[in-house]
């Protein structure tokens, strides 16, 4: 059995698809056919199973998963060890995280961590869900939930918070908001309910306000609703410096506390270029969400001078 061929096969049960893996791997489709063909022969077992939704592994395809990530962690450690590791961080890394972490934080920390290793290849996918580390949909992830299950590594980042926010624009037009019963009869902007995909995410249900007039699985199309005047919604702390027509409402009744995790496949834990990068990481995540968090201190003592 060839590592080379187990790569291949990797690459068809992260992507799930043939041409998928091809383009990662810069190989022709037909090419990764015949090679996961060549290895299902060699071991005598079907590897995946074809379907309308593309290849899912199959008893045996899962068995031998486990057996290729070690393998594959083998090779990386191999190079890291062979290359050195006192030089600059190279390669390309991915960080699969929610959409408030994408968009408000990592652009600045990621830029910053490139700009000092300039053969490093950052990616940021900011979807609304949880990552599969083991098909290495990501290296590794941001999350607001400790994950409980599975060979993780899990390290907490920082805590972060929230408040009800806003439009001026919104606020002018209405009575003065001063109690939390007020909300009621205001129109609300959050996550659309059946699609929010962590329980910590449901700022309004905590609230008691279970009506969304608008709602987004996207906390940028948020932000934007917010920014037009659209109604009122809970805003993350680190976000509201970039819309300054944005204004905290209950401060001292809407006070919410949330944390960021970093969450990495165990088998990282070997190599030195993941405990690197995911260590300047956490530790630039912790400077942004805390500089963030005092200018927009700054700006509220200066508003209420």
């Amino acid at each position: 059995m060839h590592w080379d061929d187990l790569r291949i096969f990797l690459g068809v049960a992260r992507d799930e698809s043939l041409s998928a893996a091809g383009r990662r791997l810069r190989i022709d489709p037909a090419t990764v056919s015949r090679r996961i063909a060549r290895l299902e022969e060699q071991i005598g077992a079907a590897l995946f199973a074809k379907s309308p939704q593309g290849y899912a592994l199959t008893d045996a395809g899962q068995r031998l998963m486990d057996h290729a990530l070690r393998a594959e962690q083998a090779v990386l450690a191999a190079g890291e060890e062979i290359a050195g590791q006192a030089g600059r961080l190279s390669g390309q890394i991915r960080i699969g995280a929610p959409d408030g972490a994408a968009n408000f934080l990592l652009p600045q920390v990621c830029a910053r961590i490139a700009a000092d290793n300039p053969e490093l290849e950052v990616q940021i996918v900011a979807l609304p869900r949880l990552f599969n580390l083991s098909r290495r949909e990501a290296d590794m992830a941001v999350t607001v939930s400790p994950p409980s299950a599975g060979r993780l590594l899990v390290q907490k980042i920082a805590d972060y918070h929230l408040h009800l926010a806003g439009a001026r624009s919104y606020l002018d037009r209405h009575p003065p908001i001063t109690t939390l019963d007020a909300l009621h009869g205001h129109r609300m902007v959050g996550y659309i309910p059946d699609m929010i995909f962590d329980k910590e995410l449901d700022y309004l249900g905590e609230l008691g306000l279970t009506r969304v007039s608008l709602a987004s699985n996207s906390v940028l199309v948020q932000l934007n609703w917010l920014r037009q005047g659209a109604g009122l919604g809970i805003v993350h702390d680190f976000a509201l410096p970039s819309a300054p027509e944005l204004q905290r409402l209950l401060v001292d009744r809407v006070h919410i506390s949330r944390a960021f995790y970093l969450v990495r496949h165990a088998d990282d834990a070997r190599l030195e270029r993941m405990n690197r990068f995911a260590a300047q990481l956490t530790e630039g995540l912790r400077q942004e969400v805390a500089r963030l968090e005092g200018e927009l201190d700054k700006m509220s003592q200066a508003s209420d001078a």
